[in-house]
């Protein structure tokens, strides 16, 4: 393949990887099991991004899913999207179909299939939460690939064998201690963002007391992403166990930072309120539609999930949208150019606490999911 023989396409994404694993000391590519490609927004990836994917042929040698598109690839008008950038995401999502990627655009694929990843499983993420989740939760090794370098693997089926591949780097740096009780996914993300920013893109060792489930594992490991660049967290007692333990440094995450994460960013005064970054699971979709229960909503209010997950509970979409919120599929309030015509999203996502400012140039307010629904009907 690198040598051409099989054609430019191959070439290219075989340079791709032989570069990365020159850059990174590998010496061999490992076979993926799945891969999920990020650069799929036309808001990231723009013309040139566009014209590479247009350029490639043949068809990809593992399963493949994408990231979030720049909009609900059905209810775009809803959102406001103007139609030439409609039309441009159309072309970029039927590129990648025409590879054979499955064009159900989430950041969760674990949620849609568990056939994607499995313990010890190599693969080939892009999206931040994604790989934290793979990694962290279900015990798979992945990189955060690039968009170029995910499709590479995706073309080849294999990808350079460096990284958090190899025990060696899956090794806790950090050891947190957590003196606060955690009673939601909000608590998770703030606990994330705040953690982040200590670790970088070390890996940290979390000594929690309480018991997290994956929606909150979810959260916590999207905000440490997004606030710092970890990939990789253990939780003390969950079933991931460390490959072992040197001497980490030690660091203590009390109520009052938690709370700070809170108080810093205050609810008031936003004209969205998003929900879904990540994409909501079955779980938090009956959430919502619970705390909505009989009543209406008088600010915007976006609740993000994968189609497959909308289509699956179409009773939850129906309760949640009979009160004017709008349950939006294929994108999220992080990627999506509609975001930017409001001034001041409220989010119960660390995640998107730390995105939205930069990505979306809107301010940026956080609040658990109660806070969110009671801003969303009351008004802000």
């Amino acid at each position: 393949m690198y040598q051409g023989t099989d054609g430019e396409t191959l070439e290219r994404a075989m340079q791709i990887l032989v570069a990365l694993g020159d850059i990174y000391g590998a010496d061999r590519l490992v076979q993926v099991r799945s891969v999920q490609i990020a650069g799929v927004s036309f808001k990231n990836i723009g013309e040139a991004g566009l014209e590479w994917i247009s350029s490639l042929q043949g068809q990809v040698a593992v399963p493949s899913i994408l990231n979030p598109a720049g909009m609900d690839l059905c209810r775009w008008r809803e959102m406001g999207i103007e139609e030439e950038f409609a039309v441009q995401q159309f072309r970029v999502v039927e590129a990648y179909r025409r590879l054979g990627v499955s064009v159900e655009c989430t950041c969760t694929p674990y949620q849609l299939y568990a056939s994607l990843a499995g313990q010890g499983d190599h693969l080939a993420w892009s999206e931040s939460s994604a790989v934290a989740y793979a990694n962290s939760v279900i015990g798979a090794r992945t990189n955060r690939e690039g968009g170029p370098s995910a499709l590479a693997a995706a073309l080849v089926g294999k990808t350079a064998l460096y990284g958090y591949h190899l025990d060696q780097n899956r090794v806790p740096t950090h050891s947190i201690c957590v003196e606060a009780d955690l009673l939601e996914a909000a608590d998770y993300g703030a606990l994330g963002f705040s953690a982040g920013r200590a670790v970088g893109g070390g890996v940290p060792i979390f000594s929690l007391n309480c018991q997290p489930s994956p929606d909150h594992l979810k959260a916590l490991g999207a905000a440490l992403a997004a606030s710092g660049s970890v990939a990789l967290y253990y939780v003390e007692g969950a079933d991931l166990k460390p490959p072992w333990r040197d001497r980490e440094e030690d660091i203590i995450i009390t109520k009052e930072d938690i709370q700070h994460v809170y108080q810093e960013h205050p609810a008031q005064g936003a004209d969205l309120i998003a929900l879904g970054c990540p994409h909501c699971s079955e779980a938090e979709l009956e959430q919502i539609a619970g705390l909505l229960e009989g009543q209406r909503v008088r600010t915007d209010l976006w609740i993000c999930t994968a189609r497959g997950i909308a289509e699956r509970r179409p009773d939850l979409v129906r309760r949640i949208e009979a009160t004017g919120a709008r349950v939006l599929c294929d994108t999220c309030m992080v990627v999506s150019p509609a975001t930017e015509r409001y001034r001041r999203v409220l989010v119960n996502s660390g995640k998107a606490l730390a995105y939205l400012p930069g990505l979306c140039g809107t301010q940026a307010a956080f609040g658990n999911i109660e806070c969110c629904i009671r801003h969303a009907v009351g008004g802000s």
